[in-house]
C-alpha cells in the first residue's frame, strides 16, 4: 500500500467519473493504453479485481467501491493540505449525511455558522435513514452523518450531540393514544426499513404485544405529516421538526412513554478526522 502514489488514484478515480478507460484518458490527455496500464499495475499490487465489464463500459466491483471512497478522501486531503500550506486557509468539500428531522430542525444554525467561519469549505449534504447513511459511511462515501438511536456503530467514530424528543402524531380530533393497546389495528406511517425512530416502535409495540393494521411508509416528513394529517393514520416524528412543519399544527400530539420519548442524535464517522470535519465538530453542542 506504500507504494500507491495518489496519480494512479486519480486515474482511477477518473475512470470510475467517465465510466470507461478511452474517455478517461481523453480527459487526462493520457493515451488509453497508458491508462489501462496503469489500472492493471494498480490490480496487480493490490491482488483484486477492481472493475468488471457491463455492456461497453466498466462498473466497480466490490474491492473497487471501498477503494474509490479511500481515494476519495486521500486526493481530498492531499487537495486540501496543498492549499492550507499555501494560503493558510482550509477549502475543499464535507460530504455530510443526515437524517431528515435534523437537517430540517438542527442545522441550518450550524450550517450558517460554519460557512461564516470556514466560506471555502462547502458542505454536500446526504439525507437519508440511519441504517442507509451507515452503509454509505462504511462505503466511504460520506464523510460523517448524523445518525439517532438505536443504532450499532461497530468501528465508527460517535458523538452525542443533540437530546430529541418524540412524539405520535395522528389526526386532530382522533382519540387520545395512552398506551401501546390504543395503536392496535391502527396504520403505522413511517419511513421505510433502516429508520431509527420506526424501529424504536415497531420494537414497542412488539413488547407490548400489539399488532399495527398495516405499516405505510413514506421518503419523507413531509409526505408523513400530511398523510397523518389526513386521517391515513399514525406516525412518530421529532416534537423540534414538528415544530417547525409547515402543517405542524395541523396534527395532534399523543406524548410517548419516557423510555421511547427521548432519544438522541449522533454524529458518527469513520477513521481519523479530517480538518474539516475537526471544524465542524468544534461548532457542535457537547453532550454528556
Amino acid at each position: 500500500m506504500r507504494n500507491m502514489n495518489l496519480d494512479d488514484l486519480h486515474i482511477f478515480c477518473t475512470v470510475v467519473q467517465e465510466g470507461g478507460v478511452a474517455r478517461a484518458a481523453a480527459r487526462l490527455n493520457r493515451v488509453p493504453s497508458n491508462v489501462t496500464t496503469r489500472m492493471k499495475q494498480l490490480e496487480d499490487r493490490l491482488s483484486v479485481s477492481l472493475f468488471r465489464r457491463q455492456g461497453r463500459g466498466l462498473v466497480l466491483t466490490e474491492p473497487g467501491r471501498v477503494l474509490l471512497g479511500h481515494a476519495e478522501r486521500l486526493l481530498q486531503m492531499a487537495d486540501l493540505a496543498e492549499q492550507e500550506v499555501r494560503t493558510g486557509a482550509m477549502r475543499g468539500k464535507l460530504k455530510l449525511g443526515s437524517l431528515e428531522s435534523t437537517a430540517g430542525a438542527r442545522l441550518p444554525p450550524l450550517l450558517s455558522a460554519f460557512h461564516r467561519q470556514h466560506p471555502d469549505l462547502a458542505i454536500e449534504l446526504i439525507p437519508g435513514i440511519t441504517e442507509v447513511l451507515l452503509r454509505m459511511l462504511e462505503r466511504y462515501e460520506i464523510d460523517a452523518a448524523f445518525v439517532a438511536e438505536p443504532f450499532e456503530p461497530g468501528r465508527l467514530s460517535c458523538l452525542p450531540v443533540y437530546n430529541e424528543e418524540l412524539t405520535l402524531i395522528s389526526a386532530k380530533g382522533t382519540p387520545a393514544i395512552c398506551n401501546a393497546q390504543d395503536m392496535g389495528g391502527q396504520t403505522i406511517v413511517v419511513f421505510p426499513h433502516g429508520c431509527s425512530y420506526r424501529r424504536r416502535l415497531t420494537e414497542w409495540l412488539a413488547a407490548e404485544g400489539v399488532s399495527p393494521g398495516r405499516i405505510l411508509e413514506f421518503g419523507s416528513y413531509h409526505a408523513i405529516v400530511a398523510c397523518v394529517a389526513a386521517a391515513t393514520g399514525i406516525g412518530i416524528i421529532s416534537a423540534e421538526l414538528l415544530d417547525k412543519a409547515v402543517i405542524g399544527t395541523d396534527v395532534q400530539r399523543h406524548t410517548l412513554p419516557d423510555q421511547l420519548r427521548f432519544n438522541r442524535t449522533h454524529l458518527v464517522w469513520s477513521g481519523d478526522v479530517s480538518p474539516p470535519l475537526q471544524a465542524l465538530i468544534n461548532l457542535l453542542p457537547k453532550l454528556e
